[in-house]
């Protein structure tokens, strides 16, 4: 907001100094031009936001799209969310995280599923139950509507490879099918859900 600034008030019958006196009749002073320059600042603003839009979506955050079914209730078909391409240089994949991966046997393909077993841990699912590391996995994010019957026999998941599974199990094609995940093929966290707004927040 601009500010005006008054001038100082003379004494009655005060002249002002000679110096900031006006004649009559004498044209006022050119003023500076400010269009051009509010244009110029504008232009600035808006190339340097544009600028770190572009460097935020490709080395923080990228915009995806989900397609399928295979992690509801969470994730509904055609929501909208970003995904964190940075957070594992940093930090460790860890239980629990919602992953997007590069599909093992087509590699143009990209899956969005939940890590459920680590390098080293001990997995195997009886009758549609996981137990990790001899301990039943508890599940909070798999209502019983979405949950199946399908075994498998205990694996240990090897080194710098991941188990993953989708959280509506009766329909996902996941870790019980083409196995662990590779390290390398994962390659972003998904952090939150802008649209549609019904579905907007974080993804836990």
């Amino acid at each position: 907001m601009e500010s005006l600034r008054q001038p100082n008030p003379q004494p009655n019958g005060a002249e002002a100094p000679d110096a900031d006196r006006n004649l009559a009749g004498a044209a006022p002073a050119p003023q500076p031009a400010r269009k051009s320059s509010g244009i110029g600042l504008w232009l600035r603003d808006l190339l340097i936001s544009a600028a770190a839009s572009v460097l935020i979506i490709t080395f923080l955050y990228q915009p995806v799209r989900v397609e399928g079914t295979s992690m509801l209730p969470r994730l509904e078909d055609h929501d909208r969310l970003f995904i964190n391409k940075f957070v594992y240089r940093f930090s460790a994949i860890e239980r629990g995280d919602v992953v997007v991966f590069h599909y093992p046997r087509d590699a143009e393909k990209s899956y969005i599923k939940r890590v459920i077993a680590v390098p080293g841990d001990r997995i195997r699912i009886d009758r549609g139950q996981v137990w990790l590391n001899s301990r039943r996995l508890r599940e909070p994010y798999v209502p019983a509507m979405y949950q199946d019957t399908r075994s498998m026999a205990e694996i240990v998941v090897p080194d710098d490879e991941y188990f993953v599974m989708g959280d509506h199990r009766s329909i996902s094609s996941d870790s019980r099918e083409f196995g662990p995940v590779d390290r390398s093929l994962i390659y972003g966290k998904a952090v939150f859900v802008y649209w549609p707004m019904s579905d907007a927040g974080v993804v836990r």
